[in-house]
């Protein structure tokens, strides 16, 4: 009570900000009329003056107001709009690294060239974050007039582009793209060989549109470059077959004492978290149906370590036909599975899903299957994004996650006032007891506004839905548009006609993502398809647009209808916010039944009853606060669910976030050095001493000493013969540490030697070369072993222990031995070949740059189901048409037999361990 009251008499903190903040908007009012005088050149101008002040030591919260005021000019002239005032409060709030919610249709791309022209004045570079290549490409050539009328160079990065186009992106003022590309191309940029080839400058200042979509709904993802590794098939094909065998345990209403929560069957379903268990039965049963099929030996069991990988195959094919669904998560096309993205409905060709799910799904839809991959770099959107010395957002839906974008990223919402009132009515939800009554209702409510003449734009949560709805409207003859992942090259039209008299469109939550739907119809687009036309023709085109726009706001705006409640409050808010855009009127109303999957999990079990209890019967809806309620309740805890996941992804990635910047940082280092000699001096002396340590042990008597055993080792190790025990036999004067120094010095001069023959400058190219390549092979082999310590660490929690730590534990031992695996990786192979000529090190380099295919994906930490990835060069990749087998031309040598080069080692010690 006494927190309302102070706010009451005081305002909320958020009313003080903007009240801080309308006495600046005074100061640039009262600058607008002396800039509107200036000419263009002289306008133009202001950008050298703005820099030179910079120099000069004047900070950017000085000069914000005139570069403000310059902007809005700039832009009255060029894209002719002026920043509302409320929009100078965004620009602000951006600037100050905070997330500005401003409501759809408020001008959010229009408010970003403020902040971003201001930050870009002193030469940093600024990433404006898209969440589609359209979005970057049209904002980029759409805002670039003002800049480039303001002497900034504007670049966008795409998928696709090579090297030398991204570079040059990169290089300008300001740059446009993806928050996948920005992502991808740091861990690229860290997998380069030389200076060089890097692409981005460093991380200076991010604005991200829709931010709640990029730092929240895909957080759980995180981004990971992998490349091709060994997999067969045919034993998904086999398990594929296999799986429709097994029986779904139905949970029990009422238990006894002493029973299990599920019924009979093989497996049972955690819809909640998206996770399908075997039981004891199942298991069973599986082994019993691998063995008949000859996969599986008799007696053996799923859990023998030579047969976990058909435990794997058995989960990803569970997971296949019973979590996911054809034309839900994904869909057919051009014969292969095509991901449909969860939070925007569009699909997402080229990506795949990990952990061999999708070739599970191949398996299941009779596919040719593809092969798997294994890691090569990885980060989360969360670390990425923290790189950035300032980063800020926009969206029209942060409000209600602002407590995550405050504990994860440290940033504050700002919800910034509407430039007109709102005058959109919510309606309050009817909930009825089956889909069928739902439906009906929503084909009832949507032929009445057509009748009227009043636009309708309906929201669905999946394809499935909105092909469901558009055969019952077809049914019923009824004229409407259908907007998803299958028809979304034709998106741009049919979102320019949502608003148009009497207009029905049926969309899955990626409608209008990025375009406002204008009451009348888009007018734009209407003068644009017209061509060339005469003042007469455009002018009446104007007319008839505005007749339409009347017509529309006589009838109540555009209407929303949304089919079902979504997981999150914020995807159905920005639904909502398709209507109501710049003072219009709207309305809108959610439908829902019993049978929807937020009511079905997550609301309270007792809803059903409590409806039954009501007198409803069959037909009738229910529009009652405690239900509404009910629905609010469900939607938080999944929120807090989805917090959960993505915060103990952070906690879990941060401990690989500082091994990555260690191992990058060290990478940058050897690319900018020309000699690393001196650091190939300290590992030889470190592997030495490590080495003799095992056979002299510090401050030990002659007769503990394995002189026998220290020669083969070194002679193993850095190939070089030394007769150490006939040294001790003639010179009585050896002792430890002569011994040490006597040894070093052998090794070292042989080194020298070799420089010698080869040439100084061979040699220190090909020390990096090595160093290079250990360190990315070792790395490489370092996020597998990560991987697998994630995947089983939480079972840690059945000995009462804190996974997390142990995972912290277990990962900082795992690096400090590769750290020392590298050092003695990097001396042995340097100290045993033998560089002849500059050809030897050019043919090492050519194999160390040889580009392997990579894909590029999001992999859930958590759930692997959700895993996706993007393989920019899928569409590409062209069949040479050669289907013929290999034929090896020599017999494969075994992991453990004998070395074929005669040096006694096994094949994995010696040249399968380099190769």
């Amino acid at each position: 009570m006494l927190g309302k009251l102070i706010k009451k008499i005081f305002g909320s903190r958020n009313d003080r900000l903007i009240k801080k903040m309308m006495l600046t908007v005074d100061k640039i009012n009262a600058l607008e009329e002396g800039i509107a005088a200036l000419s263009d050149e002289a306008l133009k101008g202001k950008t050298d003056d703005f820099r030179s002040r910079l120099e000069s030591g004047e900070e950017l919260d000085i000069l914000l107001p005139e570069v403000f005021a310059v902007v809005r000019e700039a832009s009255k002239r060029v894209l002719d709009m002026r920043h509302f005032d409320v929009q100078l409060i965004g620009g602000m709030a951006l600037h100050q690294g905070k997330i500005a919610e401003m409501k759809t249709g408020e001008g959010k791309t229009l408010v970003a060239t403020l902040a971003v022209y201001l930050n870009a004045l002193p030469g940093h570079g600024v990433h404006v974050v898209t969440v589609n290549d359209y979005l970057a490409s049209r904002d980029a050539e759409w805002m670039g007039r003002l800049y480039d009328f303001l002497g900034l160079k504007t670049g966008v990065i795409v998928a696709g582009q090579d090297a030398t186009e991204k570079q040059a992106a990169y290089a300008c003022d300001i740059v446009y793209g993806t928050n996948n590309e920005f992502g991808f191309d740091y861990l690229r940029d860290n997998m380069a060989f030389r200076l060089e080839d890097k692409m981005q400058r460093d991380l200076h200042f991010a604005v991200v549109d829709e931010v709640d979509s990029i730092l929240i709904d895909e957080a759980r993802t995180p981004l990971v470059i992998s490349g091709p590794a060994d997999d067969a098939g045919d034993l998904y094909t086999q398990v594929n077959q296999l799986v429709p065998a097994l029986t779904r345990q139905e949970k029990r209403e009422e238990k006894a004492e002493g029973e299990d929560e599920y019924g009979a069957g093989d497996y049972n379903v955690d819809e909640e978290h998206k996770q399908i268990h075997l039981s004891e039965d199942g298991h069973q049963h599986v082994e019993d149906l691998l063995m008949d099929e000859g996969l599986l030996g008799e007696g053996e069991s799923l859990y023998d370590a030579t047969n976990l990988g058909l435990m794997h195959h058995v989960m990803a094919s569970l997971r296949a036909h019973v979590l996911f669904h054809k034309d839900v998560d994904y869909i057919v096309q051009d014969q292969q599975i095509v991901i449909v993205d969860e939070f925007t409905g569009r699909t997402m060709p080229g990506r795949r899903w990990s952990e061999g799910l999708h070739q599970a799904l191949e398996a299941k839809e009779g596919l040719q299957i593809q092969s798997e991959n294994q890691t090569l770099a990885s980060i989360t959107f969360q670390n990425y994004f923290r790189l950035y010395k300032k980063l800020s957002g926009m969206t029209g839906t942060a409000d209600t996650e602002a407590y995550e974008f405050q504990q994860i990223y440290g940033l504050e919402v700002l919800v910034i006032p509407t430039h007109q009132g709102m005058n959109r009515t919510d309606h309050g939800d009817l909930v009825y007891l089956t889909t069928e009554e739902k439906f009906q209702a929503i084909k009832d409510d949507v032929k009445d506004c057509q009748q009227r003449g009043q636009p309708v734009l309906v929201g669905t949560a999946s394809i499935e839905t909105s092909e469901l709805l558009s055969g019952l409207l077809q049914k019923d003859g009824v004229k409407h548009e259908v907007l998803n992942a299958k028809q979304h090259e034709r998106e741009a039209h049919i979102v320019a006609q949502a608003g148009a008299p009497g207009a029905i469109t049926i969309a899955t939550n990626m409608a209008g993502r990025g375009t406002d739907i204008v009451l009348g119809g888009s007018l734009d687009e209407e003068l644009k398809g017209a061509g060339e036309i005469s003042a007469e023709q455009e002018s009446a085109i104007r007319d008839a647009w505005q007749q339409r726009h009347n017509l529309v706001l006589e009838k109540g705006g555009l209407h929303i209808i949304g089919t079902e409640r979504h997981e999150s409050r914020r995807v159905d808010n920005q639904l909502r916010g398709r209507s109501g855009r710049q003072g219009d009127v709207g309305s809108s109303r959610f439908y829902l039944s019993l049978n929807d999957n937020l009511m079905r999990i997550f609301a309270s079990d007792r809803m059903s009853g409590l409806m039954q209890k009501l007198g409803m019967e069959e037909g009738e809806a229910i529009e009652h606060p405690w239900v509404t309620k009910a629905i609010e309740n469900a939607q938080r805890k999944v929120e807090a669910q989805n917090f959960g996941i993505r915060k103990s992804l952070l906690e879990f990635d941060d401990v690989a976030n500082d091994q990555r910047r260690v191992v990058y940082t060290r990478r940058n280092e050897l690319m900018a050095a020309d000699d690393v000699s001196d650091v190939v001096d300290v590992m030889r002396t470190d592997v030495l001493t490590h080495l003799i340590n095992n056979f002299i042990p510090p401050g030990s008597l002659d007769e503990m000493w394995d002189v026998a055993g220290l020669e083969q080792a070194i002679e193993q190790d850095f190939a070089q013969p030394m007769p150490i025990q006939q040294w001790l036999d003639e010179d009585d004067n050896l002792h430890e540490e002569t011994l040490r120094n006597k040894i070093l010095d052998e090794v070292v001069n042989a080194y020298k030697d070799k420089e010698t023959q080869a040439g100084s400058d061979v040699v220190r190219h090909f020390e990096k070369s090595v160093m290079l390549q250990v360190l990315d092979g070792s790395w490489k082999e370092h996020l597998a072993a990560m991987d697998y310590l994630r995947q089983g660490i939480h079972l840690r929690s059945y000995a009462q222990k804190n996974p997390k730590q142990e995972y912290k534990k277990e990962s900082f031992e795992m690096f400090t031995d590769l750290l020392e695996r590298i050092k003695h990786e990097v001396v042995g192979i340097i100290s045993k070949v033998q560089v002849r000529a500059e050809e030897d090190v050019q043919a090492m380099e050519q194999r160390r740059t040889k580009q392997t295919p990579m894909s590029f994906r999001h992999a859930d930490f958590n759930n692997p189901e959700t895993t996706k990835i993007h393989d920019p060069d899928a569409e590409d990749a062209e069949d040479t048409g050669d289907h013929s087998p290999f034929v090896r031309q020599n017999k494969k040598v075994g992991r453990n037999h004998p070395c074929p080069c005669g040096s006694g080692k096994k094949y994995k010690q010696c040249h399968g361990k380099l190769s």
